[in-house]
Formats: structure tokens, C-alpha cells, sequence
């Protein structure tokens, strides 16, 4: 018997009228979301492109190199599985002191206590001990910290940086790595007749294909390295305003979910640059220009030796021990606006990747030309003639002395510049836009709105508004883009000023999402412009408002430049910053704080090499105690020929699966405090429960039988065990974690009298019905009031021995089924409650397993919201909804 399929809803008898059957949900599902579920065509580059060295043996792989630098030669012993460490335990200690315990002082004090070491038998008494061991017996796989002195303006600054080569050689050639890495560029497409180009990771992007087209034509068989560089300024402590300027590398051959994730170790620090802020030189255009020829000079030390390897190449291994000709080449910079700028030469308020004056950059579209990369180089490259000032201010570029990237091979900067969905989506454009709507709506009224939005697992509840916020995260920002449409309609203004208002916002919204979707393909490409065509088609309103006057906002250009980029380089995640702040806590912050803060840069670094050395090790002790498995071989023809296809569909549109509790919220719960308003509100909760009884014993029955039958059911029980949410997992792809929930509980009333806990009766996505060969499945909206379970007593009255009932049931009331088309400004669907024709709502007890996730209502306000309303009752008093697009990533590539 096919359980998913719910009975029909009910009101109060009699009679009992079931609703019109639901609607179809439109199929709006974009062509990435049908490509994932299709087979991935890929054309490979072909060639000699990304092919071992001919005739170069395969050296032992990187474990057993590490284990012989570990004992000290070939002809040394074999060391034991923990090394330098007598035990595992030893080493235990000694990798939670330096990865996850407590400061250098407090691990020597806990040593000191009387018997700690001897019972737990520790070669090492203080944290200087340990120390040694780290320093003298741990081979050091990434290459050590030196300090160079950079002179500018008659000071000297040092400059504490790693060998470029070594750290490309040591992302590219770490075991944990080797699996992972791609060798050659690729074109994927969703169609076999490849029509439809996916851009994902770095190596499907233009960049790659065209960069190794040019090095194949002077030097074939080479394997092209992407360096992706990014740095920013942090702040390392909360007060004194001490920062550091930290520079990271990584490289586009692993794929973006291991660059992205700083526990993977797909990044590294590879300099700081001295934070001066050159107070001694008095005249500020100078100390401007002295501060832009102090980075750059650092760069180019940092970057020594890039060149000549672009050019020529350098052999390198991967973990497998297989060599091959690797071209390390600057492909990427990742940063917000002022190191954009900084790093391009050009002016702030312009933009750093075209040529659009600074007046122009509200325009839309684009018309400007990209910005002339060998001019450039031009102008700056006569450094010493009497017009070098003017040469470069005709190519519209500060005069730098020697910009780090005047001569590295196959590079153009102004391409390399990236999009930045922290900094100039979430905390740029979506900050003016808030800013904006404030003004349209009113602080007051905005904030209302927004206290009183129904809760939801996946947005963040902002009880006190959102227009006094400060400081706001991107974290933040996200989640107020998840409603910020919900909160401008209805607003006492023109019908037209609506509309356009609505639009615009959406434009922006829809933009934001999409642009941080991990897999693009042709059509969703177009729908990114399309967003920002919407955009600004309407963006007078805010000039009609009196809100702005222009649109010369740098960030808010740099819209125009997202496509290029995503077909250049791959998807927005591929560069994006978020991964750079969160680097930030490891590699600068968590560093000074086990500093003595005086000459904290040379401890910094320090702390940090004795950090790789002790992760490193313990991916040797990993590999040991695993019976050291021999490394997928990476040398021959065929596996290269094997499809690098890394599409990340998971984090956006995984299934979800029901997880539910072992034992109840509630063991025992009346049937009267079930069906009492100030319980969990489920009125007509026996008569439903009747008929789903009376339609799981006789799936055939007639709908006019089924009524008769279920006044006839008498329920053995008058209590029943409730359970207060259902959660939704992915433990494939997700492990334990709780993706998305559903509440259901009464409010709670403490023993003073006060309420503890509030209401929360969510909405729900549920299937109605099953998909149809060839169909999309049906879905309904409905809100979820009481999730129960039969009590044995229960099942052996009620049903057959073989004809036993889901485990958990759920009652909900029911949303009115969807229209043919959404709302044209909104583009979300209108629903409202559903009742029958004596005014009760339709309802229904169903099984868990037909609920497929929860949904976010935005309330429909009318022109000021009544103060009666709050996020406990709203979906109670609020007469019309619509169902949020916007609630998280998933269900907006699921459902928009």
C-alpha cells in the first residue's frame, strides 16, 4: 500500500467537502538543476597538455619521502608509527597542545603538576620541550618563513615571506591532495551536443583552455598551475588597532571544495606584508603613493621566481610521486574593492576592470571597453622619462613603481580581478539596498514588518528590527536577504511605485542568489543578466523617492563583470572572500594571540610552522596506522583521460531525510489539550484522524463513504505521545547535521505564570499526491500543527495485524493549492488558508514521510502592520501569504 499518499482534507461534519485536487507546481527548475540529474559531456584539452615527464621514474610517494626525512635518511631504522613520540598517547598530547589546547604557559603549568608526566609517561616536561621535539625530530613539508628588509621612503619594514615555487610545490604535491588534483583544462556541457557549456570548477573555465592553448604552442606537455592569490588587512585584536596583512596562495588545480575549507589544507600563507601606515611622510598624496609602492614592492619579492617557472616551467611532483612539467601562473586576485584597486594601480571610485569613467558606472549595460592591459604596462614601464606621470595618466593608471605583475608570463590584471560576493554583493550592494528600502518603507514600519515575520529553521530571527543594526556580517546579510522582499508590499504608496520597488529588489535579490550557485550553465548565465536588466529597469523608483540621485557606485557596477568572470575562471565560490575572513582567524588572529605581542610576526610564523609540522605528521600517522595504502596511480594515459568532474549540487539540492527522536517530547498529551486552541490548536484533530484510520483500512472506499465510516471510529486512547519537530538530514553529503527542521509545540507557561517558550506551529512543503511518468510531483502547502504517534493499545484495535500504519503522523491545516503562474512583481506564489464554507479550515492527518521540507510565508500587511500582530499569531490573523523563494539557497534552486 502506498502510504505517501495523504487522505483528502476535512472540515467540520457535516458536510465534509474535500478541496479541489491540487495544482501542479510549475516546472521552473532551471537547466542546472535538470543537468545534474543528466550525464556530464566533457571535451578534454587532448594533447600532451598535463602529461607526465616521458621516461622519469615515479619516485616513492610523498609519505614514504616524508618517513625518510622523518628518520634521517634511507640507511637510518624505520621509525615507529608515531615517530619522535613513544606512544600514541604522547602523541595525542602533544597534537591537542598545539592544535585545540590551551596557551605555550598554561600547557607548562599543567606539566608541572606533581606525576602528570610520569603517569602519563611524557618524554617532554614543559612546552619548551615539546617545542624542540616539534623543531629538531618533525620534517617541515611547506618551506620556512624569512625576513627580508623593504626600504621605502628612507624606512626599512621587514617583510616576513615563504618561497612561492616551495609553496606551489607543497599544495601541489601534498598526499592528502593527489586524488583531487585536475592536470588539464576541460569543457563540460549538460547536452551531448554540447550546446549547453557548464562552467563549475577552476579548469572548465576560459582561462585555463586558453592559457594552456598559448604555453602549448611554444612549450608542449606542460601542466598549466593557476596561482589564485588573495590578502586583506585584518584587525588582530579589539583594541589597540593592531592588524596584520596577510597573503594566501592557492592553486585552481584542487577542486574548490578543498580550497575553501581550511581544514583541508588547500591554502597557504604565504607572507605578511608589513602594516606601516608611513606617518612620518606628512604630505598625504605622497604617503598614498609611498603606501601603494611599499605593497607592491613586497609582492614582487614575494612573487620572485614566478616568472622565470611560468616561462620555463619546474618539475614538480604530485603525491603519487609522478613528475610533470608544472607552469605556475598568476591566474587569479582575490580581494574587496580597496585591494582591487590597490593591486590594479588604478584610481579609487573607478572601476578596476574596465574603462568606464567614474560618472558612467550607474549605466547599464556596460559599453566599456576592458581596460588596456599592455598600455598599461606601457605607461608604467617608462618609469625615469620626464612624462612617465603623464603617460600614465593617459592610461588612467597611478604612477607605481614597478607594479608586481609588469612582468609575469601569460598575465593580464585587470582580468584577473574577481567577483566578491562578500564584500560587494552581501556587504555592498545588498547594504545599500537595505539602506534604500529603510527610506522607502521607514525605519518604523521596516521594523515591524520584520519582528513579526513568521520563524523558520533557516532564518534568523531579528526581534528588535534591522534598521538600528550595525556592523552587520555577511552572515547577517544573508539572512536579511532571505525576507527583505517579504517586507516592501503593500507600502502607501503608488501602485506603480510599488511594483517597480518590488522589482528592483527582486533583481537584486534573485542576483545574489544566483551568483553564489556552485554549477552555471548557459541559460542560468542569462538569467544572472536578466536579474540585473530587472534591476535597472527599475531602478528610478529610487529616484522617483528622492532616495538617490545617481547609480556611480563601483560595487554595483561590478555587477556587469560577473559573467565574464564565471566563464573566465568558474563559479563566484571559486574566489570569493569568505574563505579569505575565515583564514583570517588561523592565520593572523589565532597566531598573535600566542604571541608575547612584542616582535609578534617572527613568533607568528613560528607558531604556524610547528602548526603544519604537527598536521602533517599526523596525516603520516594516519596513513601508517591505516596499513599504508598505495596511492591511486595518476601516470598513465588513461586516468588522465578520466573526467575531473567535481559539480557541488550537494549543498544546494541534496534529498532531504527524516530524522525523527527515539522517544517523544511529550510522552502522554491529552486529546482535549490537542485540540484546545491553547494547546496545539488542532480542532478538528479526532474527525481527521478518523478518516485517515477509515482511508488506510479501505484505500477504495468512496470519499462519501469514508465520512459515514470515520463518525462510526471510536478512539481507544485519550492520550497520545507528541513529538515537537521533525528534522531533515543529509548524512551523505552532510553527516549528522540539521539542515532544515519543522516545530510544532504550545506555548509554555512557567510556575510564575509567564511564558517560557512561545508557540511555533511551522508550514511545510508536502507531497499530494505521486509524480506521474514523465510529470513533476504535486506539493501543497500546509501548516504543521501536531506531530503524533499511535499507541499500541491503538494499533491493535484500529488496524489489521498486516496492515500496520506509518510509525509518526502528522495533522496539519491546509493552504489554498497553487495558481498557474506567481505574482508578476514578486514572483512568488499567493496562498492563503483554506476553509471550508462554515469558515473551519480543511485539514488532514498524514504520514511524516510525505512532508518534504519546512517553507517560509511572508504575511501579506496591508499599508501598516496591526500591532496585534506578532511572529507567534501571524500566521493566525494574516489573511494571504506568499511562499518565500528566498528561505535558503536550496529552496530557491529548488523552487524559483
Amino acid at each position: 500500500m502506498d502510504v505517501d499518499i495523504p487522505p483528502p482534507r476535512v472540515s467540520t461534519p457535516p458536510p465534509l467537502q474535500p478541496p479541489p485536487a491540487p495544482q501542479q507546481v510549475p516546472d521552473t527548475a532551471d537547466p542546472a538543476a535538470k543537468a545534474r540529474l543528466a550525464s556530464v559531456h566533457v571535451t578534454h584539452f587532448g594533447g600532451k597538455a598535463g602529461a607526465p615527464i616521458p621516461d622519469t621514474p615515479v619516485t616513492p610517494n610523498a609519505y614514504l619521502l616524508y618517513e625518510a626525512a622523518l628518520r634521517g635518511g634511507t640507511d637510518k631504522p624505520r621509525p615507529g608509527k608515531y615517530g619522535p613520540f613513544s606512544s600514541k598517547m604522547q602523541w595525542k598530547i602533544a597534537e591537542w597542545a598545539k592544535l585545540d589546547g590551551p596557551s605555550a604557559s598554561s600547557f607548562t603549568r599543567l606539566l608541572s603538576i606533581h606525576e602528570v608526566t610520569e603517569r602519563l609517561d611524557l618524554s617532554f616536561k614543559n612546552t619548551t620541550q615539546l617545542n624542540d621535539i616539534i623543531d629538531k625530530k618533525l620534517p617541515c613539508l611547506r618551506p620556512k618563513f624569512i625576513s627580508e628588509e623593504i626600504v621605502i621612503a628612507d624606512r626599512s619594514f621587514d617583510v616576513y615571506r615563504r618561497d612561492i615555487i616551495a609553496c606551489v610545490c607543497a599544495l601541489y604535491g601534498d598526499p592528502k591532495h593527489n586524488e583531487y588534483l585536475c592536470f588539464a583544462p576541460e569543457r563540460h556541457y549538460a547536452d551531448e551536443d554540447k550546446t549547453q557549456r557548464l562552467y563549475h570548477d577552476f579548469h572548465t573555465g576560459r582561462w585555463w583552455w586558453d592559457t594552456q592553448k598559448a604555453v602549448e604552442e611554444k612549450t608542449p606537455g606542460a601542466t598549466i598551475i593557476p596561482v589564485i592569490l588573495s590578502s586583506d588587512k585584518t584587525q588582530v585584536t579589539l583594541f589597540r588597532n593592531k592588524t596584520a596583512y596577510p597573503v594566501y596562495l592557492t592553486i585552481g588545480n584542487l577542486p574548490k571544495d578543498i580550497r575553501r575549507k581550511p581544514s583541508r589544507m588547500g591554502q597557504v600563507l604565504v607572507a605578511y606584508i608589513p602594516t606601516t601606515k608611513l606617518e612620518h611622510i606628512k604630505n598625504k598624496e605622497s604617503r598614498r603613493r609611498s603606501m601603494c609602492n611599499l605593497f607592491h614592492a613586497c609582492m614582487r619579492r614575494i612573487l620572485i621566481g614566478l616568472k622565470e617557472a611560468g616561462i620555463s616551467g619546474a618539475v614538480m611532483r604530485s603525491g603519487d610521486g609522478v613528475a610533470r612539467r608544472c607552469h605556475p601562473i598568476f591566474a587569479a586576485y582575490v580581494g574587496d574593492y580597496p585591494e582591487q584597486v590597490l593591486v590594479t594601480c588604478t584610481y579609487t571610485g573607478e572601476s578596476p576592470v574596465c574603462e568606464c569613467p567614474p560618472d558612467a558606472l550607474g549605466e547599464f549595460p556596460c559599453m566599456h571597453n576592458p581596460r588596456n592591459f599592455q598600455a598599461a604596462v606601457e605607461a608604467l614601464g617608462s618609469i625615469g622619462a620626464p612624462d612617465w606621470g603623464t603617460r600614465c595618466a593617459n592610461a588612467n593608471i597611478k604612477p607605481v613603481q614597478h607594479p608586481f605583475w609588469e612582468d609575469l608570463p601569460y598575465v593580464d590584471v585587470f582580468r584577473s580581478i574577481t567577483p566578491d560576493i562578500l564584500h560587494q554583493l552581501l556587504q555592498g550592494v545588498l547594504k545599500h539596498l537595505i539602506g534604500w528600502i529603510t527610506e522607502a518603507v521607514g525605519a518604523d514600519e521596516l521594523d515591524a514588518r520584520v519582528r513579526r515575520l513568521p520563524l523558520n529553521h533557516a532564518i534568523r530571527p531579528f526581534l528588535k528590527g534591522i534598521s538600528s543594526l550595525s556592523r552587520v556580517s555577511g552572515m547577517e546579510h544573508k539572512q536579511i536577504c532571505s525576507f527583505l522582499l517579504s517586507v516592501i508590499g503593500d507600502l502607501p504608496h503608488t501602485s506603480a511605485i510599488t511594483y517597480s520597488l518590488m522589482r528592483a529588489t527582486r533583481g537584486i535579490i534573485d542576483f545574489t542568489y544566483l551568483s553564489r550557485y556552485p554549477v552555471h550553465s548557459v541559460e542560468t548565465l542569462k538569467e544572472l543578466e536578466a536579474c540585473l536588466t530587472e534591476f535597472h529597469n527599475n531602478k528610478h523608483v529610487f529616484l522617483d523617492l528622492g532616495i538617490r540621485d545617481n547609480f556611480n557606485i563601483p560595487k554595483l557596477h561590478f555587477l556587469n563583470h560577473y559573467v565574464r568572470a564565471i566563464k573566465l575562471y568558474g563559479t563566484a565560490d571559486n574566489y570569493n572572500t569568505e574563505a579569505t575572513e575565515r583564514l583570517h582567524i588561523d592565520f593572523a588572529k589565532d597566531a598573535y594571540r600566542a604571541t608575547n605581542r612584542k616582535d609578534e610576526f617572527k613568533q607568528m610564523t613560528k607558531w604556524l610552522e610547528r602548526r603544519e609540522k604537527i598536521i602533517a605528521f599526523g596525516h603520516y600517522v594516519e596513513w601508517r596506522c591505516n596499513g599504508e595504502p598505495p596511492f591511486p596511480s595518476t601516470s598513465s594515459r588513461e586516468a588522465l583521460a578520466k573526467t575531473h568532474i567535481r559539480i557541488s549540487f550537494e549543498d544546494v539540492s541534496c534529498p532531504y531525510e527524516i530524522k525523527m527522536t527515539k522517544r517523544p517530547s511529550e510522552k502522554s498529551v491529552l486529546l482535549d489539550t490537542i485540540e484546545s486552541p491553547s494547546g496545539y490548536g488542532a480542532t478538528l484533530f479526532t474527525i481527521a484522524l478518523a478518516r485517515f484510520i477509515v482511508q488506510f483500512r479501505n484505500p477504495t472506499l468512496p470519499h462519501a463513504h469514508v465520512d459515514e465510516a470515520a463518525h462510526n471510529i471510536v478512539l481507544p486512547f485519550r492520550r497520545l505521545p507528541v513529538f515537537h519537530h521533525i528534522k531533515f538530514v543529509n548524512t551523505t553529503f552532510f553527516g549528522s547535521e540539521t539542515l532544515d527542521s519543522i516545530h510544532a509545540y504550545p506555548r509554555t507557561i512557567g510556575k510564575t505564570g509567564k511564558v517560557t517558550r512561545l508557540s511555533r506551529f511551522d508550514t511545510a512543503m508536502i507531497r499530494v499526491r505521486p509524480a506521474a511518468i514523465g510529470s513533476t510531483r504535486k506539493f501543497d502547502v500546509g501548516r504543521v500543527c501536531v506531530v503524533f504517534s499511535i499507541p499500541p493499545r491503538g494499533l491493535e484495535t484500529l488496524f489489521p495485524i498486516n496492515m500496520q500504519p506509518p510509525e509518526h503522523l502528522a495533522y496539519v491545516e491546509w493552504f489554498s493549492t497553487f495558481a498557474a503562474h506567481p505574482e508578476a512583481a514578486s514572483g512568488m506564489y499567493r496562498l492563503k488558508r483554506q476553509l471550508a464554507g462554515n469558515g473551519s479550515p480543511l485539514v488532514s492527518v498524514l504520514p511524516v514521510s510525505v512532508i518534504q521540507s519546512s517553507v517560509h510565508l511572508f504575511p501579506k500587511w496591508g499599508q501598516t502592520v496591526p500591532v496585534d500582530w506578532t511572529n507567534e499569531n501571524i500566521l493566525d490573523r494574516s489573511s494571504a501569504f506568499l511562499l518565500s523563494n528566498y528561505k535558503d539557497q536550496r529552496t530557491f534552486f529548488e523552487y524559483h
